[in-house]
């Protein structure tokens, strides 16, 4: 075993902090608004509190902080198709959007979650 070597295979989740009390709202905005599928938590990680949602092959965790502060610069970046319609789709719902246009080959656009974390949004040109 010492000989063979490690292999990156992916990520499987991102986990995102959110405040205590905050499960029902990531329901909304990432279940109902952004139509991501929520999973069942690990029976014994029930009692943490919290919400896993499937992004594609991945998995976004919201976990419960007490001491919540939300992430302004660190974030995850969702790889989608139709990044018009859910463009379009976020700020009918009163989202605030912003496009960002600085890397050439790259739709993409930043928004926050209800807890204020920072989210980007992208799809190849």
């Amino acid at each position: 075993m010492a000989n063979k070597k490690h292999e990156w295979v992916g990520l499987d989740h991102v986990q995102l902090a959110a405040p205590p009390g905050a499960e029902d709202a990531a329901r909304r905005f990432f279940g109902d608004l952004l139509k991501m599928t929520e999973v069942p938590k690990p029976e014994k990680l029930l009692v943490r509190g919290g919400v896993w949602f499937q992004c594609g092959a991945q998995f976004i965790h919201i976990g419960i902080e007490s001491a919540f502060a939300p992430a302004k610069k660190a974030h995850p970046a969702f790889v989608v198709r139709n990044i018009e319609s859910l463009m379009e789709h976020l700020q009918q719902n009163d989202v605030p959007i912003r496009i960002d246009d600085e890397i050439p080959h790259l739709i993409r656009f930043f928004t926050e979650d209800p807890f204020g974390n920072r989210l980007e949004f992208m799809e190849a040109k």
